[in-house]
């Protein structure tokens, strides 16, 4: 596990930018279901993954009044626990001291202000990106693509998964759980003790799959006789990463 520095998040942003943190926060799971499948293919499917945390400061004027600075900054190499966000600040700070670049970091959900991922050159998530390009002239949204050289689609229209709109199923699973589903039933057969091997972070295979989101997996290791009243070393259930995550689609199968 990643040393873990703590950062505050903090608002005091226009509206169109909280609200953007918020759909940010919400919508998180979305992108961590997608960098778990990506770490479990052989040819990696994603262009890049980050997540942008507001870091703060406080300091103290020339007359000795406190005021707090705050700077959004994306993290890479992302892990997520169910419960904390861990990675590694990709950029030097402008104003802030107390972290920098490269320095491993640890966040809840709710100190989060965006995530991005990338698919075949085109931007998911990007919330807070999505709301400056609302505000910029035709010329100014094409100067500022082209200097990212990334397709972000119609700021209107912001996608979470994969072929959203083409199959929009895949709002509610990923795809990649659903064609597995078969392969896993012999996996397990061979591998027995995967069901229930306790991992270096303390989970289950069905800890796992239920922060990931993923139905059609976790209703295999049921049927091969997955405990669900296992606890991690949190002390929670798949079902309480579930809740917290509110993947509706599974609460009922782990209740």
């Amino acid at each position: 596990m990643m040393e873990e520095t703590k950062v505050f998040f903090a608002s005091g942003e226009e509206q169109k930018m909280i609200d953007a943190f918020k759909k940010a926060q919400d919508t998180f799971k979305y992108f961590w279901r997608e960098l778990y499948w990506d770490n479990r293919r052989i040819v990696k499917g994603l262009d890049m993954a980050s997540v942008k945390v507001a870091f703060t400061q406080e300091f103290e004027d020339q007359e000795g009044n406190a005021y707090t600075e705050v700077e959004h900054m994306w993290i890479g190499d992302v892990f997520f626990d169910g419960l904390y966000i861990y990675g590694a600040l990709l950029n030097e700070p402008n104003v802030l001291t107390n972290v920098q670049e490269g320095e491993s970091v640890g966040v809840t959900i709710d100190q989060i202000s965006d995530w991005l991922f990338l698919i075949e050159g085109k931007a998911y998530g990007g919330f807070t990106v999505q709301a400056m390009r609302s505000d910029m002239s035709e010329q100014e949204l094409k100067a500022h693509d082209d200097a990212w050289g990334i397709d972000f689609g119609d700021f209107n229209d912001i996608h979470v998964v994969y072929k959203q709109n083409e199959q929009p199923e895949n709002l509610v699973e990923h795809p990649m759980s659903r064609s597995m589903k078969e392969s896993l039933v012999g996996f397990l057969d061979q591998h027995p003790d995967e069901i229930t091997l306790i991992d270096e972070d303390g989970f289950t295979f069905l800890h796992r799959e239920a922060i990931a989101g993923n139905l059609s997996t976790i209703e295999v290791l049921l049927e091969k006789g997955a405990d669900k009243t296992m606890k991690s070393e949190d002390g929670k259930t798949a079902l309480e990463y579930a809740q917290l995550l509110n993947w509706e689609h599974i609460i009922p199968v782990l209740s």
